[in-house]
């Protein structure tokens, strides 16, 4: 008896502590079809140096594949890859190098982002060069190539700019957005839908709402930066409820899409498990970064009427309007959920601010 139990405590034994990186991968749900090892699988991936692309190229190594990064300007986040210089993006963008070996899946992150201050002269045009134009000569060149799959990054944009108590879904009518951003990404995914119905290449199309992690730009530092400076911000009424995505939890999510073979010809809508009321997000956002801001209860009217005084009401009403994401049909279809919550994605992010905060002080 003495013996058996000796047996049973060993088994017992305390398994090692995963570091991050791994226990990102222990996390991603198994449910579905596997389509192959990912053994020397080169995925390309454009946009490879932007926010996004960064993270997955990282992932896609972790996960055994080999990234291919299309890139414009050379980075230091991206040295131990394999990179392809494109130039710049649109209708004649020379691909033949980077589908000189074989590609299996392309990721297409690469597009010209939402301006909320527009300073060029036919916008439009120049979003259709890019957004549209390059994405369809990029499938058209990943069809000759044999590409099994193209993962076109969207934007929620696609369904709309806010919600109105019912959260978007990939089952949405849609009518053109009148975003400039929202409607070519639109026109993309119309286009991406044609080019593979006559072909083999199968598609798929991921609209997520604001991404945010470490080395985030745009609306969502420019939030944590005013958070950090310490002073009050009237934002402790708003109850409007928004969907995000952290990072990890994107790439997790377009990996699973490259893995599974339920993935191919779906529409899918992706977001953090947590919504978020815009008071919820600053708080903790604020004790993240441990900022000493107090967060003040001031009515929406009352910000209402300063924007408009300050001819700020776009910005007011990105912080105001409610934006909320059905994430069902991905969970459904491929068994996936978010491996990281909103706590641990601000945490990371607010490390990374440490960091950066540091980094510009010793250049300053």
């Amino acid at each position: 008896m003495i013996k058996s139990s000796k047996k049973l405590t060993k088994a017992k034994k305390t398994p090692r502590k995963k570091s991050p990186a791994k226990r990102t991968a222990a996390k991603r749900t198994a449910k579905k079809t596997p389509i192959m090892s990912s053994a020397q699988k080169r995925i390309l991936v454009t946009g490879a140096t932007g926010f996004v692309g960064t993270q997955l190229c990282n992932d896609l190594i972790i996960e055994g594949y080999m990234p291919v990064c299309a890139i414009r300007n050379a980075s230091p986040d991206l040295t131990d890859f394999v990179n392809i210089n494109i130039g710049d993006l649109n209708r004649d963008t020379d691909w033949s190098n980077a589908f000189a070996k074989k590609i299996d899946t392309v990721v297409h992150l690469a597009a010209r982002v939402h301006v909320m201050e527009e300073k060029e002269e036919n916008p439009l045009d120049l979003y259709r060069e890019v957004n549209l134009e390059a994405t369809k000569k990029l499938a058209e060149e990943a069809v000759k190539a044999k590409v099994r799959r193209f993962i076109y990054i969207s934007t929620i944009k696609v369904n709309g700019e806010q919600t109105f108590g019912t959260p978007f879904s990939d089952k949405d009518k849609i009518t053109p957005p009148y975003d400039y951003y929202g409607l070519t990404k639109h026109e993309a995914e119309e286009a991406l839908k044609e080019i593979c119905a006559q072909s083999k290449m199968e598609l798929v199309i991921i609209r997520p709402p604001l991404v945010y992690g470490p080395k985030v730009k745009g609306n969502f530092i420019s939030l944590i930066k005013l958070i950090d400076k310490g002073i009050p911000l009237p934002l402790g009424a708003l109850k409007n409820k928004r969907s995000f995505i952290y990072v990890k939890n994107l790439t997790d999510a377009i990996i699973k899409c490259i893995t599974t073979t339920e993935a191919a010809g779906k529409t899918f809508l992706v977001k953090d498990t947590q919504t978020l009321t815009t008071a919820e997000l600053v708080e903790l956002i604020k004790k993240s970064i441990k900022s000493p801001a107090l967060i003040l209860p001031i009515p929406i009217s009352w910000l209402n009427m300063a924007a408009k005084l300050l001819k700020k009401q776009k910005h007011i009403e990105k912080l105001t309007s409610s934006l909320e994401v059905n994430d069902d049909t991905i969970r459904k279809t491929l068994g996936w959920k978010p491996p990281f919550s909103v706590k641990e994605g601000l945490k990371e992010t607010a490390l990374w601010y440490r960091e950066y905060k540091r980094n510009n002080r010793s250049q300053n």
